[in-house]
């Protein structure tokens, strides 16, 4: 039970908020670019992100089940899994725009939403905390700690690296139906990474410089 009290405090609340709100319909009926704010994205930084590592590291500091993994510090065995999981995630991303362009000929297609970057040198540097803040948040929750916390309840990895997809995917509702496969197949793939290297520095890393990319991208999509 726990990992699903701590998913619902922690992830839930932003993705019903977008339900209840309507968010979802208006989000994916039209074209639309989520602006950076600078503001907004350090507020969300301070406020939510470290507060919510916090938490889950004070968990996993707390769990003999963890203890194993816990005392890992950052080294040279986090540059294969990162070697492989931003070129990955990219792949996975370009892939994924690449049927889009396909689609974008069909009446009724839904484009996905398109993300801005930052205009000023500080912006960036914010952007760059925030995307290396939810990098660690949400690796640190979604394979460090449920991969490995239910371990003994869902022994077959395959059981709990698709369980793990699936809530990391609905916290990704609001970016519409191409991204959650986005996220389902990003999921698949750092869920292997770490099943595979038991490294979460190095798929923290590649989800944060996965998540700068698209920012970067973001100057070319205009």
């Amino acid at each position: 039970m726990e990992p699903l009290i701590l998913y619902f405090v922690l992830f839930f609340p932003r993705v019903f908020s977008i339900i209840s709100s309507g968010g979802i319909s208006q989000e994916i009926e039209l074209p639309e670019t989520i602006q950076f704010s600078m503001v907004r994205e350090l507020g969300r930084t301070l406020t939510y992100t470290i507060p919510s590592l916090a938490l889950i590291w004070y968990i996993i500091l707390n769990k003999k089940s963890l203890s194993s993994l816990k005392q890992e510090r950052p080294g040279k065995q986090d540059i294969l899994p990162f070697a492989i999981g931003l070129p990955g995630l990219i792949f996975i991303g370009m892939g994924i725009s690449f049927v889009i362009l396909l689609f974008s000929r069909y009446e009724g297609f839904i484009p996905p939403l398109r993300v801005e970057a930052p205009g000023t040198i500080l912006g960036w540097v914010v952007m760059v905390f925030s995307c290396l803040g939810t990098g660690y948040l949400e690796e640190s929750y979604f394979r460090y700690y449920l991969l490995t916390r239910l371990e003994s309840q869902l022994p077959p990895v395959t059981i709990r690296i698709v369980f793990s997809t699936i809530l990391f995917s609905l916290c990704h509702i609001y970016e519409g139906p191409w991204g959650i496969i986005n996220a389902v197949l990003a999921g698949l793939l750092l869920s292997i990474l770490f099943i595979r290297y038991k490294s979460l520095h190095g798929i923290a890393w590649a989800h944060g410089a996965y998540n700068i990319f698209v920012y970067t991208m973001g100057n070319f999509g205009s």
